[in-house]
């Protein structure tokens, strides 16, 4: 029985000795190693954060870019190198976060918005002029301002003449010989017919016997008067004007059609356009004539609206506004694409091309060809097929994205240039307003960023004023300030695409303007000028202002001929690109309120 305890403490103790001894020598370094593993896997899943407009950045944990306030973003390792060397990928979170929404690229109908502004002007088909058919002196004016209503017979004025005194005269003294010389006496009649004496005046002169001193000159038609060109006591000739009379029962609408916008307009063209005097009122008319030549000062042509004017709502001078739905002509396979599609850069177009691959989505820059805008959208002239799939909405954050990879952006293009490097010397930037004048203002934008804009743009008034003084160093002095107004608008008021995009505009605005403070040569000061309005025109219609209504205007013979525009915080042309030597070269061409 002994025996048998032994045995049993025996086994026991080596069993325990044999599981602690495994232990040791396995089961401490199996700890170990997974310890390891456990440790390594955490350190691989750690995520590095960075802001997308400052790549250099890096945190180990979410926030705020300490630079300009932007939400940081992670940074993802690219795993499509293998696929594409110049795609970038991005994930479904990532695109959600970057509100990043893509559409298949298709052709709709090629219809273009052509805006047209023009004037109510009289149709000078019913344009009289008033004369006076006996030579003398005034002597009343039963009608003596403008804007006058007069039927037609109707007394106008009355003339004292001492040539048709004398022909009353040898009328009366025909009359005694009338029996015996009746060819005489009908000389006498017809001599004063041709004074547009009517025969009912002829027959009272005979009846009375008295020779009249003052004669009525009655209306020859119904209409305002427009114009009086004398006044009592002026001496008159046969057949001078003394009025200017306009039948108002029709009137022109005369819209200006600038040379880009000439082959969308034709002949026989719907046009809906409303009078700013007259709100809530649309009118439509059929353009029946267009100039055959342009005014070679304005650089426009005129279409012509004639229209019935009812209740004579529609006054000369009045100002209106109109659109006509052009269609494109021979182009029914065209590429057609968003405009929030299209990153323009002064010199290129770009879109981001989605693909989808084992690994993931991706997207590729591609450079397009811009065709005609069509309201808010474009005709793609090449770099696009039908049924490929484009970001619409986001294309900053993709390309922020691209920037951080160090692959090609709108930033960073192919040859390694800047865009700023694109954008310098003379650009044409009369087709840049086409293709931003549709956008639209981004809604929400804090009321601060708004207040510091609008101080830029007060700032900005006072430089353009010396510009139109032509002064080079009150230029640059006035310049200083902008550049101080820049600085104080706080970025971090703006998050997500908004920020972006005044990131990108901020770039080209501190860099001309910065050109300009530096310079006293007018004419370069005035080059980087153009280029400064663009971006500014963009900056403004997306964020707005505070209370502020200003006038974009244009002048087609500025920038060597191709355009250029300004702000200017009066309707009142005063042209900074020329100033006195041609200072109302130009007309509104935006109200922006």
């Amino acid at each position: 029985m002994k025996t048998d305890k032994k045995t049993i403490i025996i086994v026991l103790s080596t069993l325990i000795i044999g599981l602690l001894l495994g232990w040791l020598i396995f089961g401490g370094t199996g700890g170990a190693k997974d310890e390891h593993l456990v440790e390594h896997q955490e350190v691989g899943k750690e995520t590095i954060w960075t802001c997308s407009m400052h790549p250099q950045i890096r945190q180990n944990e979410p926030g705020a870019c300490p630079i300009c306030g932007m939400d940081l973003i992670p940074l993802e390792d690219d795993q499509n190198d293998d696929i594409d060397p110049m795609a970038i990928s991005m994930s479904t979170t990532a695109m959600q976060l970057a509100n990043v929404q893509t559409a298949v690229v298709g052709s709709m109908d090629h219809v273009k918005e052509v805006r047209l502004n023009g004037k109510i002007q009289e149709d000078e088909r019913l344009v009289f002029s008033q004369s006076s058919h006996v030579p003398g002196r005034i002597e009343n004016l039963k009608v003596n301002f403008t804007g006058d209503y007069v039927k037609k017979g109707q007394v106008i004025a009355s003339v004292y003449s001492p040539e048709l005194v004398t022909a009353q005269e040898e009328l009366y003294e025909a009359q005694k010989v009338m029996d015996t010389q009746p060819q005489l006496f009908n000389a006498a009649k017809e001599k004063l017919r041709t004074w547009k004496l009517t025969d009912s005046q002829i027959n009272q002169m005979l009846q009375s016997g008295t020779t009249m001193e003052t004669f009525d000159i009655q209306a020859d038609v119904s209409g305002y008067v427009i114009q009086k060109l004398v006044n009592p006591g002026d001496y008159v000739q046969r057949g001078q004007s003394i009025y200017e009379i306009a039948d108002l029962s029709r009137v022109w609408v005369l819209f200006d059609v600038y040379e880009s916008d000439m082959g969308w307009v034709k002949k026989g063209d719907k046009v809906e356009y409303t009078v700013s005097s007259l709100p809530g009122e649309t009118f439509t008319g059929t353009i029946s004539f267009l100039d055959p030549i342009i005014n070679p000062t304005t650089r426009v042509a005129k279409a012509r609206v004639a229209t019935a004017n009812r209740g004579l709502k529609l006054k000369p001078e009045m100002f209106v506004s109109g659109i006509v739905q052009a269609e494109l002509k021979n182009s029914t396979d065209a590429v057609v694409v968003p405009k929030s599609a299209v990153m323009w850069t002064g010199q290129r177009s770009l879109v981001y091309v989605k693909a989808v691959s084992d690994q993931g989505l991706n997207f590729t820059m591609r450079e397009v060809t811009l065709g005609p805008s069509l309201g808010d959208s474009y005709v793609i002239g090449e770099g696009l097929e039908i049924g490929e799939e484009i970001a619409v909405n986001g294309t900053f954050s993709i390309d922020a994205a691209a920037q951080l990879a160090g692959k090609p952006s709108m930033m960073n293009p192919d040859d390694g240039t800047s865009m700023s490097e694109h954008n310098h010397g003379t650009v044409d930037l009369s087709p840049a307003y086409e293709a931003f004048s549709a956008i639209e203002p981004i809604s929400g934008i804090n009321p601060t960023f708004k207040t510091q804009l609008t101080k830029v743009y007060t700032a900005y008034l006072e430089m353009k004023n010396t510009f139109v003084e032509t002064d080079a160093k009150k230029v640059a002095g006035e310049a200083k300030d902008v550049i101080k107004t820049l600085k104080s608008v706080d970025m971090a008021l703006l998050e997500h695409d908004p920020h972006m995009v005044w990131m990108d505009h901020l770039e080209t605005l501190n860099r001309t303007i910065d050109a300009i403070s530096k310079s006293n040569d007018i004419e370069k000061q005035r080059k980087e000028f153009i280029e400064f309005n663009l971006v500014f025109y963009k900056s403004l219609k997306l964020f707005g202002l505070n209370n502020v209504t200003t006038y974009f205007q244009y002048c087609p013979m500025a920038n060597n001929d191709k355009g250029a525009y300004w702000f200017s915080n009066v309707e009142e042309i005063r042209n900074p690109y020329f100033g006195d030597v041609m200072m109302s070269c130009g007309e509104v061409k935006e109200i922006i309120k």
